[in-house]
């Protein structure tokens, strides 16, 4: 793409007075960098992918709130992470982190344990095993 060619669309980047920085070819053909408001159709993606993530944050404190699942999958929903990524971060197998999902599981996490999770999201203990605490 040409310099002159980046885009330059109203986006959420735009608004923050962010600019975003992009390889463009200069009048030479060489590759250069510009800045760029932003991109209609990204800015779209992005969207959808934030709504998405938003909904599935919702559904697991829904599962939470009805007891289905640990407060565990709502953090981890809600620091944007994956089992993978979660059981890396607190040092333990993927199937583990799963297991903590199970309420009856969780309840019976040592302190240990679940001071791995609560530094991991930042949170207390009191917090991770309360998600509207403070609320």
């Amino acid at each position: 793409m040409k310099k002159s060619d980046v885009p330059q669309d109203k986006s959420s980047l735009e608004a923050g007075k962010h600019k975003e920085l992009c390889y463009a070819v200069d009048d030479k053909g060489e590759y250069t960098t510009a800045k760029s408001s932003g991109w209609q159709p990204k800015t779209i993606a992005l969207d959808n992918a934030i709504q998405e993530i938003n909904e599935r944050i919702a559904k697991a404190k829904a599962r939470v709130l009805n007891k289905e699942t640990s407060p565990i999958e709502y953090y981890m929903e809600l620091h944007k992470m994956d089992i993978g990524i979660l059981a890396s971060y607190v040092g333990l197998f993927k199937w583990q982190v799963k297991r903590h999902f199970k309420l009856k599981k969780f309840n019976k996490l040592s302190e240990k344990t679940l001071a791995k999770y609560a530094d991991v999201f930042e949170v207390s203990i009191n917090q991770l095993k309360d998600i509207d605490y403070g609320n």
